[in-house]
């Protein structure tokens, strides 16, 4: 671990001199980036800037939380807004619609770094990112932003070993993606729909529920959780479906195989998952 460390703490201090853009969502994996850059920035001002994206694939409560823990950092930070459902491509939730939307969100974000005559982007994707079905890496390739943390071969639970060892307050932060991930591909997306599951998620948490997920398909409201949310959801089921039924859901199911992480891309073909892997 601290090898890594010291890798990823020279590979940002060698980046620094041209300046760095980083995406920063105010998760465990950019608030290491955003951590040892704000260290090497403390020691040496260099040109630093944290992208944070509002979208009404995000939630409020996520933006607002990255700004204040970029503050805290002491590290310069800006929103970037942008109406992803003006965009027809995005509203119609393709099987690519990771691709498309990093393509705009980090075209925005390279302007921006070049406004400010900062030449690198850098974001949190890790080692574990790129062995999943992520078409939104090959748009952050074809953009030549660069994943330090993937580059140095940190695994999700390595990310949160040193977020520990650093203290970072977000260490064990359940992973939050983006709200569109919560539909089925094809899906029409609009932020009536976007906003229900945000409200839906926020009523589970209030239920205990840390880690998450509430799919929708149609009326029917699908809890993915973790083991132990499992049981306090089985434990208040009724108050929870009936929680989950005044936001919307007519229909609320608690899901046999519990929590996984991109759940939704299981229906894909075979071929249609090894597109989003490097050849």
């Amino acid at each position: 671990m601290k090898d890594k460390l010291n890798e990823l703490r020279r590979m940002l201090e060698l980046l620094s001199s041209d300046g760095i853009c980083v995406a920063f969502s105010g998760g465990v994996d950019s608030s290491l980036l955003l951590t040892v850059l704000s260290e090497l920035y403390a020691r040496k001002p260099f040109p630093l800037r944290a992208i944070v994206f509002a979208t009404a694939f995000h939630t409020l409560g996520e933006t607002l939380s990255a700004m204040k823990q970029a503050a805290d950092l002491g590290v310069p930070a800006e929103v970037v807004e942008r109406d992803v459902l003006f965009d027809p491509v995005l509203r119609e939730n393709p099987k690519d619609r990771c691709y498309h939307c990093k393509r705009r969100l980090f075209s925005e974000m390279r302007r921006i770094a070049e406004e400010r005559c900062i030449r690198n982007l850098v974001d949190g994707t890790n080692a574990d990112d790129t062995k999943t079905y992520r078409p939104g890496r090959k748009a952050l390739e074809e953009l030549g932003v660069l994943s330090p943390l993937a580059l140095c071969g940190f695994t999700k639970s390595e990310i949160r070993a040193a977020a520990r060892e650093l203290l970072i307050p977000v260490a064990d932060k359940p992973s939050t993606p983006c709200l569109a991930t919560r539909f089925p591909y094809g899906t029409v997306l609009t932020n009536d729909a976007l906003r229900r599951v945000e409200r839906g998620e926020a009523v589970l948490h209030e239920f205990g529920l840390n880690v998450v997920r509430l799919r929708v398909h149609g009326d029917v409201a699908r809890i993915e959780t973790d083991s132990e949310g499992y049981g306090l959801a089985s434990a208040k089921r009724f108050e929870i479906a009936f929680a989950l039924r005044e936001e919307g859901f007519p229909y609320v199911t608690l899901d046999l195989e519990g929590f996984r992480s991109g759940s939704m891309d299981e229906p894909l073909l075979p071929k249609e998952k090894q597109s989003g892997l490097p050849v």
